[in-house]
């Protein structure tokens, strides 16, 4: 992962893309930084982690903006949010989500609220990078009746 965003920011500075080498330049020291962190290269999911950290950050970030009536930020961080999606896996459909949640619901035995961490535990490691954590939450809160 670490390597294609370095070959997409030589290319960003080659066209002289200052926004898209700001975004991954910031991509990249991240990623690195986490891998330094971690004390090895950085694996595949790892790598997804990180950026899915990044992404939840512009996702915020552009809500506040939206908020303070700052659309100019907001859009900035919308743009950076879209190169980030480029290296996250390809989002899952709600229905793919919902048949997830239906059989940890089963596999699990849960019937209330209560329940929700045995359901999450088998559905995290299914929708991790593919799915918003509180999306998938939510479905499950909704799935059990809250």
């Amino acid at each position: 992962m670490i390597t294609q965003v370095e070959s997409d920011l030589r290319e960003a500075r080659l066209a002289r893309d200052g926004e898209r080498v700001t975004a991954l330049a910031m991509l990249l020291s991240a990623l690195k930084d986490a891998e330094k962190t971690g004390g090895g290269t950085l694996d595949d999911a790892g790598a997804i982690q990180v950026l899915t950290r990044e992404r939840k950050k512009r996702v915020e970030a552009a809500e506040s903006f939206r908020e303070g009536g700052r659309e100019e930020a907001a859009l900035k961080e919308e743009s950076e949010l879209a190169m980030i999606d480029r290296y996250l896996p390809a989002q899952m459909a709600q229905d793919e989500v919902d048949a997830i949640i239906a059989a940890a619901i089963a596999e699990s035995g849960a019937t209330t609220v209560k329940d929700l961490g045995s359901v999450m535990k088998l559905v995290q490691p299914q929708t991790a990078g593919r799915a918003d954590g509180k999306a998938v939450a939510a479905a499950v809160r909704a799935a059990l009746g809250a």
